[in-house]
Protein backbone atom coordinates (compact mmCIF):
# COMPACT_ATOMS: atom_id res chain seq x y z
CA UNK A 1 0.00 0.00 0.00
CA UNK A 2 1.29 3.46 -0.93
CA UNK A 3 2.06 5.70 2.08
CA UNK A 4 0.83 8.87 0.38
CA UNK A 5 -1.47 9.74 -2.48
CA UNK A 6 0.92 11.98 -4.41
CA UNK A 7 4.53 11.66 -5.45
CA UNK A 8 7.24 13.97 -4.17
CA UNK A 9 7.16 16.06 -7.37
CA UNK A 10 3.47 16.77 -6.74
CA UNK A 11 4.06 17.88 -3.14
CA UNK A 12 6.82 20.17 -4.42
CA UNK A 13 4.32 21.54 -6.94
CA UNK A 14 1.92 22.23 -4.05
CA UNK A 15 4.71 24.18 -2.33
CA UNK A 16 5.51 26.07 -5.57
CA UNK A 17 1.86 26.94 -6.18
CA UNK A 18 1.43 28.00 -2.55
CA UNK A 19 4.33 30.46 -2.71
CA UNK A 20 3.00 31.72 -6.04
CA UNK A 21 -0.37 32.39 -4.45
CA UNK A 22 1.39 34.19 -1.58
CA UNK A 23 3.04 36.52 -4.14
CA UNK A 24 -0.30 37.06 -5.89
CA UNK A 25 -1.87 38.01 -2.56
CA UNK A 26 0.97 40.48 -1.95
CA UNK A 27 0.18 42.01 -5.34
CA UNK A 28 -3.61 41.91 -4.82
CA UNK A 29 -3.65 43.79 -1.55
CA UNK A 30 -1.45 46.65 -2.80
CA UNK A 31 -3.12 49.96 -3.58
CA UNK A 32 -1.80 49.93 -7.14
CA UNK A 33 -3.05 53.41 -7.92
CA UNK A 34 -1.15 54.86 -4.96
CA UNK A 35 1.96 52.86 -5.86
CA UNK A 36 1.96 53.70 -9.56
CA UNK A 37 0.67 57.28 -9.53
CA UNK A 38 2.18 58.60 -6.31
CA UNK A 39 4.96 56.15 -5.48
CA UNK A 40 3.38 55.58 -2.06
CA UNK A 41 5.20 52.29 -1.49
CA UNK A 42 8.54 53.87 -2.34
CA UNK A 43 7.80 56.76 0.05
CA UNK A 44 7.16 54.24 2.83
CA UNK A 45 10.30 52.26 1.96
CA UNK A 46 12.32 55.51 1.92
CA UNK A 47 11.14 56.28 5.46
CA UNK A 48 12.33 52.81 6.53
CA UNK A 49 15.63 53.10 4.65
CA UNK A 50 16.53 56.51 6.11
CA UNK A 51 16.40 55.01 9.64
CA UNK A 52 18.21 51.82 8.66
CA UNK A 53 21.13 50.87 10.95
CA UNK A 54 23.37 50.05 7.98
CA UNK A 55 24.85 53.01 6.12
CA UNK A 56 25.15 50.90 2.97
CA UNK A 57 21.38 50.37 2.84
CA UNK A 58 20.66 54.07 3.45
CA UNK A 59 23.13 55.09 0.76
CA UNK A 60 22.08 52.46 -1.79
CA UNK A 61 18.40 53.28 -1.41
CA UNK A 62 18.94 57.02 -1.82
CA UNK A 63 21.25 56.54 -4.81
CA UNK A 64 19.55 53.67 -6.63
CA UNK A 65 15.85 53.72 -5.77
CA UNK A 66 14.83 57.30 -5.00
CA UNK A 67 16.04 58.79 -8.29
CA UNK A 68 14.06 56.05 -10.06
CA UNK A 69 11.00 56.02 -7.82
CA UNK A 70 8.49 55.56 -10.65
CA UNK A 71 10.45 52.69 -12.23
CA UNK A 72 10.92 51.13 -8.77
CA UNK A 73 7.18 51.32 -8.10
CA UNK A 74 6.40 49.58 -11.39
CA UNK A 75 9.13 47.02 -10.77
CA UNK A 76 7.71 46.06 -7.37
CA UNK A 77 4.05 46.01 -8.40
CA UNK A 78 4.46 44.16 -11.68
CA UNK A 79 7.39 42.09 -10.40
CA UNK A 80 5.22 40.65 -7.64
CA UNK A 81 2.48 39.89 -10.18
CA UNK A 82 4.92 38.21 -12.59
CA UNK A 83 6.54 36.18 -9.80
CA UNK A 84 3.13 35.09 -8.51
CA UNK A 85 1.88 34.05 -11.93
CA UNK A 86 5.16 32.34 -12.83
CA UNK A 87 5.22 30.25 -9.67
CA UNK A 88 1.50 29.49 -9.57
CA UNK A 89 1.32 28.44 -13.21
CA UNK A 90 4.81 26.97 -13.25
CA UNK A 91 5.89 29.13 -16.18
CA UNK A 92 9.56 30.12 -16.36
CA UNK A 93 9.61 28.82 -12.81
CA UNK A 94 13.37 29.12 -12.14
CA UNK A 95 13.26 32.75 -13.28
CA UNK A 96 10.20 33.49 -11.13
CA UNK A 97 11.69 31.72 -8.08
CA UNK A 98 15.02 33.51 -8.54
CA UNK A 99 13.30 36.90 -8.85
CA UNK A 100 11.19 36.13 -5.79
CA UNK A 101 14.29 35.19 -3.84
CA UNK A 102 15.98 38.46 -4.81
CA UNK A 103 12.94 40.51 -3.77
CA UNK A 104 12.54 38.63 -0.49
CA UNK A 105 16.22 39.12 0.38
CA UNK A 106 15.93 42.83 -0.50
CA UNK A 107 12.79 43.17 1.64
CA UNK A 108 14.49 41.24 4.45
CA UNK A 109 17.52 43.55 4.42
CA UNK A 110 15.43 46.72 4.16
CA UNK A 111 13.23 45.74 7.09
CA UNK A 112 15.97 44.29 9.28
CA UNK A 113 14.31 45.60 12.46
CA UNK A 114 10.73 44.46 11.71
CA UNK A 115 10.59 40.90 13.03
CA UNK A 116 7.03 40.26 11.80
CA UNK A 117 8.11 40.95 8.23
CA UNK A 118 11.34 39.01 8.73
CA UNK A 119 9.44 35.81 9.39
CA UNK A 120 7.40 36.17 6.22
CA UNK A 121 10.37 37.08 4.03
CA UNK A 122 12.63 34.37 5.42
CA UNK A 123 9.96 31.67 4.95
CA UNK A 124 9.21 32.85 1.41
CA UNK A 125 12.94 32.87 0.59
CA UNK A 126 13.33 29.38 2.04
CA UNK A 127 10.49 28.06 -0.12
CA UNK A 128 12.00 29.70 -3.20
CA UNK A 129 15.34 28.01 -2.47
CA UNK A 130 13.51 24.66 -2.18
CA UNK A 131 11.67 25.33 -5.47
CA UNK A 132 14.98 26.07 -7.19
CA UNK A 133 16.93 23.26 -5.52
CA UNK A 134 14.38 20.55 -6.25
CA UNK A 135 13.24 21.64 -9.72
CA UNK A 136 9.70 21.99 -8.38
CA UNK A 137 8.38 22.67 -11.87
CA UNK A 138 8.36 18.99 -12.87
CA UNK A 139 4.65 18.52 -12.09
CA UNK A 140 1.55 20.62 -12.64
CA UNK A 141 3.40 23.32 -14.55
CA UNK A 142 3.48 24.94 -17.95
CA UNK A 143 7.23 24.37 -17.90
CA UNK A 144 6.70 20.59 -17.77
CA UNK A 145 3.92 20.71 -20.36
CA UNK A 146 6.11 22.73 -22.74
CA UNK A 147 9.27 20.72 -22.02
CA UNK A 148 11.15 23.70 -20.61
CA UNK A 149 14.06 23.31 -18.21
Amino acid sequence: MQSHLLGTEHWLAVLRIGIGLWWLESWRHKDKRAWLERGAGIDWAASVAEKHPWALVRSAFSRLVLPRRRAASYLVVFGELAIGLGLTLGFLTPVAAGAGLILNVAYFILMIKDWAEQGQNSMMALIEVVVLGTAAWQAWSLDAALGLF
